[in-house]
């Protein structure tokens, strides 16, 4: 057993030397992906009339409800909480909480115009501003609700404003934090769009609230949740998403928010179905001329109003469906919130023609007034994401410990599934590109159309390691690739896609908030993961070293999240000799959020809990693995006490599983 002893300081120059093997910088991750976009947006077409149309709705709006994973709690009780109260010009605005799901709080305001009502109520969804209904844009929107008769509902979204980790620290409630979700069967999107929905039953459930006359907006996040409401929710008789609505092919390999990912959601729909659910009813986009994301572009816009109208047509709703477009940069703006009231006031109370109308005058409060809790001193059932997780994830992990056999055949299937493993692909061109340090350049090019840029370095016997790391092959360890070249086998180092020379450095701007975070929501929009990417590489490297250069065996050793390829490849019928992976996670049961950048947005797998956990794959396998210095999700190395509790939990998986090889922790 080999130990390259992942946590040394670098030694020697070995790892700036390894040569290049691509010879230009060709962004090959980005083109295949645009390909990929642009083939299934093109897939998805009108059908030819109302008939074919409510068909084709039923099978979308099932699909929307499964991959969002968004639940109803209609009758769930409220519990609603007062916290404190503010007089405002012609309104009033309360500081409230109450029960989304069971034992889930969400924080919100509540604006009140005067007068007892009944008033048409509109919900209003928060993009990302960290500090969520605080942000003075989207009081104003409340504010002018409010002023004009409307009860108006400001939640803050799941894991933004008071639904941070800490109370009072607002953060960024996307990138891996928000990903995190994925791994106990949930969606971002599909927690907010549980949130809105109970939003939703609160605001029918208030005396002053004319229950059948409810309405929806928001923007940039916001926007995108209000148009997946109204598309869900069929009692929203209205709807303004401003600065969000695009094409959902303009995602892909483009900056957007984790809250924004429908998991697999471009294998059967395009944007402008969404927004066909949303028919009979009516919905209008506003859009900005100065808009900097790609994504929510007039142009993109426009050509989903273009595929989605002939569905109002078809209902004989025409005007139901419309947009405005306004000289401004991504925002809610005095215009947008003018073209709001037009628009409610025509389909929630019957007045005007639906074109934007002027607003009273509105000013922001200081956000303290609009706080539920005081600094520190929230109830502990509005949770944040990172306690909601770990809870989630424990509970998970309790029902896994509690079966007393698994069946290994339909869990090594299932596990295929959810990580979208196609098999192998299997190489069309094995090309070599010279020889530079001893090292052959290879590029194996994929019957999918990966390239895959490979060095290559003979040993004194048939046998070869394969090895790889999360952040490319200049991450190594110099003191591992020489203990490996001493051991006698042959060597092959690849650069995973998204990672290395296989980096798409187009998508390099938008991975500030996370490593992998553009590769990791693009692949999960088109059915995939990255995990199951990089376990298909890798099957496709030890094939070739096998048929092409004469193996006799080979083994893998992966660092960080890459080392969960060899796990993922043996537990899915991989055939290899050893699997050794050097900080990586031992379990996907999340433990903090200090930290959770430590491993890329791509580490993460939906429902990934729900099946198992890496334990179970790793039993599923029948070569033996080996966890050199292990770590959490969140990148904290394990305790002695802990690596004692993960051995003891891998052999119970192997036992459980009536097989797999040994595991050895260290």
């Amino acid at each position: 057993m080999l130990s390259p002893g992942w946590a040394r300081p670098l030694q020697g120059v070995l790892p700036d030397s390894l040569p290049k093997v691509f010879n230009d910088e060709t962004d090959v991750l980005h083109a295949r992906y645009r390909h990929l976009a642009l083939n299934r947006s093109k897939a998805h077409q009108l059908p030819g009339n109302l008939a074919a149309w409510k068909e084709q709705r039923k099978r979308l709006r099932e699909n929307v409800i499964a991959r969002t994973g968004v639940k109803f709690y209609e009758s769930l009780p409220f519990n609603l909480k007062e916290t404190g109260k503010y007089q405002g010009n012609g309104y009033t605005v309360k500081n409230v909480y109450f029960q989304t799901r069971p034992d889930v709080y969400a924080t919100a305001n509540l604006y009140e115009p005067e007068g007892k009502g009944p008033f048409p109520a509109v919900v209003m969804m928060m993009g990302h501003s960290r500090d969520g209904k605080l942000y003075e844009p989207y009081q104003l929107v409340g504010q002018s609700l409010a002023r004009e008769g409307y009860v108006a509902l400001c939640i803050d979204p799941w894991g933004a404003g008071e639904r941070g980790t800490v109370h009072g620290e607002f953060e960024y409630h996307g990138a891996a934090l928000g990903a995190s979700l994925l791994n106990i069967g949930e969606t971002l999107m599909g927690m907010q769009l549980t949130d809105n929905i109970r939003a939703v039953d609160l605001l029918r459930s208030l005396p002053n609230v004319d229950r059948d006359k409810i309405g929806a907006t928001g923007a940039s996040g916001g926007g995108n949740q209000t148009m997946w409401l109204a598309a869900i929710d069929e009692r929203v008789k209205a709807a303004m998403p401003v600065v969000s609505v695009g094409t959902f092919d303009s995602y892909i390999m483009a900056h957007n928010c984790v809250c924004e990912v429908l998991p697999k959601g471009l294998t059967f729909t395009e944007e402008w179905g969404v927004l066909g659910l949303v028919a009979p009813r009516a919905i209008k986009m506003c859009n900005h001329n100065q808009e900097s994301n790609p994504t929510f572009y007039p142009a993109e816009m426009k050509k989903s109003l273009a595929k989605a109208q002939p569905v109002f047509d078809w209902y004989g709703v025409g005007k139901n469906i419309g947009y405005e477009l306004y000289d401004h940069p991504h925002g809610y703006f005095a215009e947008d919130r003018e073209a709001l009231l037009g628009w409610m006031d025509f389909h929630l109370k019957g007045k005007g023609d639906g074109r934007p109308r002027k607003e009273q005058q509105v000013s922001a409060l200081p956000a303290g007034q609009l706080m539920v809790f005081q600094d520190g001193k929230r109830d502990p059932k509005v949770q944040s994401t990172e306690s909601y997780s770990r809870w989630a994830g424990s509970e998970l992990k309790k029902k896994l410990m509690a079966e007393s056999a698994i069946n290994a055949a339909k869990k090594r299937s299932d596990l295929s599934a959810l990580l979208g493993i196609s098999g192998k692909p299997a190489i069309a061109v094995s090309q070599k590109a010279g020889e530079t340090d001893g090292w052959s350049r290879v590029i194996l090019e994929t019957g999918d159309e990966r390239l895959l840029p490979v060095l290559l370095r003979k040993g004194k016997n048939k046998e070869f390691v394969v090895v790889a790391h999360a952040e490319g092959k200049s991450a190594i360890p110099a003191s591992g690739l020489s203990l490996l070249m001493k051991s006698g086998s042959g060597i092959a180092v690849i650069d995973f896609s998204g990672t290395g020379e296989a980096f798409s450095k187009s998508s390099n701007g938008f991975d500030n908030l996370s490593r992998l975070h553009t590769y990791g929501r693009a692949a999960l929009w088109l059915g995939g993961t990255v995990m199951g990417n990089w376990a298909d590489e890798l099957a496709t490297v030890a094939d070739w070293l096998r048929k092409e250069q004469g193996a006799a065996g080979v083994s893998f050793h992966g660092y960080k999240e890459a080392g969960l390829a060899g796990i993922f490849h043996a537990a899915t019928g991989g055939k290899l000799k050893e699997v050794h992976t050097y900080g990586s996670p031992a379990s996907y049961v999340f433990d903090s959020g200090k930290g959770i950048e430590h491993f890329g947005v791509g580490v993460h797998v939906p429902g990934i809990l729900q099946w198992g956990d890496l334990s179970l794959a790793a039993a599923l396998g029948q070569s033996p693995v080996f966890l050199h210095n292990p770590v959490t999700l969140s990148g904290r190395a394990l305790s002695s006490p802990e690596k004692e509790e993960a051995q003891k939990e891998y052999a119970a998986m192997r036992t459980k599983t009536g097989g797999g090889a040994k595991v050895v922790i260290d």
